[in-house]
């Protein structure tokens, strides 16, 4: 993998992580296109260097995760169990997934109308609850919707904050929430590639890791600002359109 390809998968991964649009989507298209070696080492790369974006999130919300009571944080934990279970369960049909381009235009579609059409169902007047006043039982269904995303194009924080709007938390909370449940996913999903890829990395490659975790960092950091501002201000059409028209192009042109 040349530095050139590493400064793009990393600034996809950052801007696209906590979008409705899928971060891991984007980076097996952009890897087919750069024909990058779709070895073991890539697939880690792709994992781990969303540390950076993790970071982003703590370091945007650091106020409110220090005070969150602990109610808040047993919803979190219960959120992200069924992802890891059904990650660990399921991982090397999800991992033959993630070959496929075809499989990731069809998710970017399919989303893309229900991101739409989500815009009229979830109207601003019907989203009036809060993160608090989710129950422990519409936490672990959150934490069911975000499974969905093991489906490479699906979109994590996408399905997460769906699944929000049905529990009629307003835009913003929803996709807060999204932001918050991504770092311990994240995080194990980062330590279980780290532990797997460590008897084997380089230390070119771990040089590489390191400048894409950097850049997925600082590009994480100002998209996540700019996504709340859009999604208040003109929710979820935008995206899916552009998921939409990508899925279609991908599905031409692969």
């Amino acid at each position: 993998m040349t530095i050139f390809q590493v400064i793009i998968l990393s600034i996809i991964e950052g801007l696209t992580e906590f979008l409705p649009i899928s971060s891991t989507g984007h980076m097996i298209i952009a890897s087919h296109f750069m024909t990058v070696e779709n070895n073991d080492f890539l697939k880690s790369f792709e994992v781990i260097i969303q540390f950076g974006a993790i970071l982003s999130v703590v370091v945007l919300y650091r106020n409110k995760f220090l005070n969150m009571d602990i109610h808040f944080y047993k919803k979190l934990l219960l959120a992200f169990l069924p992802t890891a279970m059904i990650g660990f369960l399921f991982k090397n049909k999800i991992d033959q997934l993630l070959d496929s381009v075809v499989v990731v235009s069809w998710s970017l579609i399919i989303g893309g109308i229900i991101l739409i059409l989500s815009d009229y169902f979830f109207k601003i007047e019907r989203q009036k609850e809060n993160i608090e006043k989710l129950t422990w039982l519409q936490s672990i269904a959150l934490g069911f919707f975000q499974s969905i995303a093991l489906i490479p194009g699906v979109s994590r924080s996408g399905s997460t904050i769906l699944g929000g709007l049905i529990f009629k938390l307003q835009k913003k909370e929803a996709a807060e929430f999204s932001f918050f449940l991504a770092v311990p996913t994240m995080a194990a999903a980062t330590l279980y590639k780290s532990i797997k890829i460590l008897p084997h990395i380089k230390s070119e490659e771990i040089t590489l890791i390191l400048i894409g975790s950097v850049i997925s960092f600082i590009v994480a950091y100002i998209a996540i600002k700019s996504f709340i501002s859009i999604v208040s201000k003109y929710g979820f059409t935008g995206f899916g359109i552009y998921r939409i028209i990508l899925g279609i192009c991908i599905l031409f042109y692969s």
